[in-house]
């Protein structure tokens, strides 16, 4: 019993010394990330300027650890959706870094079995709406950028401007020099805060904005409009709800003229209508989305289904298919139907 003893002592201080050994280098590479972490950083600075009294170097080291480590954990739980948004905010101002706002894609290849050449006939005469193409480019480039990160009403809320550019570019028609043949352009400003509801176990968050939309033409071909918007959406797990109401700012209903610019599109509404729901599944490495509008008075509205797929390394297929009113502010009231294959930039998840 004696030498049972003997062994069995030193063989389990052993075993304690190597798990606390092991649980020591666990939470010093835990730290060692954490320090590591941009947001530390901030978080020292933020400390040290909100204290009003004398604080050691290893108060606010431990403070920011703790900190950033409930951050990281709460994380975990997170579905995949809102991962960026804290992902986001490490890096929220640095220089080097573009947040992307929605998703970034170039589709060389995207084709119409409509294009709209009334709108271009009736502006820029009969020649250049019948020499269109229907084979054309498409890219949509979006970002956004941060403007008040700390807190306002909620823990994690704020404010940020965003960007977004799409552009259909006539990039096979040799005939009419290549030009680009819609570009719109939409500007916002917008708070998100996420939400303490949590039905069926999800996450949810809530954004509140007001953008500008035009397609920066003049005359006959100038289209624009403004509004204000609420986006709710719920995540959980691997898919993502949403959905984006909004109101259009009243301009007035006189048309524009060849002589007068008044309102550039007084019925878009009937065709664009009040919101829009957005749908996004994660499959493995395959993302699916699904945009749809309607106007159930006018029974006029679209649909958008993208898929993402894995290529090689971090390059992303991207293939696109769209049917129905609104795909570009130049076709708010022409009903047609693309298809497009390219590359994501940036993924939905």
């Amino acid at each position: 019993m004696k030498h049972f003893i003997r062994q069995t002592i030193p063989l389990l201080y052993s075993t304690l010394l190597l798990l606390s050994l092991t649980t020591f280098a666990e939470e010093s590479n835990l730290a060692t990330e954490i320090i590591n972490d941009p947001a530390f950083d901030k978080c020292l600075l933020n400390k040290a300027k909100k204290s009003t009294t004398a604080i050691t170097y290893q108060k606010l080291k431990k403070e920011c650890l703790a900190q950033i480590s409930q951050e990281n954990k709460e994380q975990q739980d997170t579905p995949e959706f809102f991962d960026r948004f804290s992902s986001e905010k490490i890096v929220a101002f640095n220089p080097y870094v573009m947040t992307p706002h929605k998703m970034n894609y170039i589709l060389p290849f995207s084709y119409t079995d409509n294009i709209n050449r009334e709108a271009y006939t009736d502006a820029g005469g009969k020649g250049y709406g019948d020499e269109l193409m229907g084979m054309e480019a498409k890219f949509q480039i979006s970002f956004k950028v941060p403007l008040i990160t700390e807190k306002i009403f909620n823990e994690g809320d704020g404010i940020s401007f965003g960007f977004t550019l799409q552009s259909w570019w006539q990039l096979y028609n040799q005939d009419l020099s290549r030009p680009f043949r819609e570009t719109n352009y939409q500007p916002e400003i917008f708070y998100y805060t996420p939400l303490s509801w949590e039905p069926a176990g999800g996450k949810t968050n809530l954004v509140l904005g007001m953008e500008h939309q035009s397609n920066g033409r003049s005359q006959l071909l100038s289209r624009s409009w403004n509004r204000l918007y609420a986006n709710f959406t719920f995540a959980k797990d691997n898919y993502a709800i949403s959905f984006r109401p909004w109101w259009r700012i009243p301009e007035g209903d006189k048309k524009t003229t060849p002589d007068e610019s008044a309102n550039d599109n007084p019925d878009i509404v009937d065709y664009m209508g009040h919101f829009e729901l957005i749908f996004a599944y994660k499959w493995d490495s395959i993302e699916f989305s699904f945009t749809g509008r309607e106007n159930f008075k006018e029974h006029h509205g679209s649909m958008e289904l993208g898929v993402t797929f894995p290529l090689t390394g971090r390059l992303n297929g991207y293939f696109q298919y769209t049917n129905g009113y609104g795909e570009s502010l130049i076709d708010y009231n022409h009903s047609q139907q693309r298809i497009g294959i390219g590359i994501a930039l940036t993924n939905i998840f």
